[in-house]
């Protein structure tokens, strides 16, 4: 290989991996800018988790810690740590925007490759994911960015009637 070309080579490297790097999600990104009605948002505008001194979680959080244990963690593991089958999305969190992660958990992925299939199934249909997607990704992201332990939070705030409200317009009731 040419001297150039290996320059090359490295100089892409380079940029492929400043490119992941910068696209990590840690405590400063997903740290809460704005809340509405108890909903907490980054700088950006993406749903994100508050925890206050005394260790109580919002109440988004806290009903994603319940609705991913009831519905998620016996494929991803518990508190999204993974499991021989399924990945650990307190790792893939880390690097997986907003969007993606609706849309993966909406309609499903399949990726096959190396001798093994994962398959994540389409949960668009199901009320009891869909209507707190917010709330699993809220959950999923203060694990990823090692914002909240293991565990079941202690302390959470009070459900906030923006959370009623929505829930009552999703789940038809």
């Amino acid at each position: 290989m040419s001297f150039r070309k290996a320059v090359s080579v490295i100089f892409m490297a380079l940029l492929v991996s400043s490119s992941i790097a910068s696209a990590t999600d840690d405590k400063q990104k997903a740290a809460a800018a704005t809340d509405e009605d108890g909903k907490y948002f980054d700088a950006e505008g993406t749903p994100t988790y508050k925890l206050e001194a005394d260790g109580t979680v919002d109440w988004y959080t806290f009903s994603g810690y319940r609705r991913y244990h009831s519905d998620c963690h016996t494929c991803h593991g518990p508190d999204g740590m993974g499991s021989t089958y399924a990945p650990a999305l307190v790792d893939s969190l880390k690097t997986m925007d907003y969007g993606t992660f609706l849309s993966i958990v909406a309609e499903g992925r399949k990726n096959v490759g190396g001798g093994k299939e994962n398959v994540m199934p389409a949960f668009g249909e199901n009320k009891n994911v869909y209507c707190y997607l917010d709330d699993i990704y809220v959950y999923l992201r203060a694990r990823a960015v090692d914002g909240i332990p293991r565990g079941r939070p202690p302390k959470k705030a009070d459900k906030p009637q923006g959370a009623k409200d929505q829930e009552a317009s999703c789940m038809g009731s």
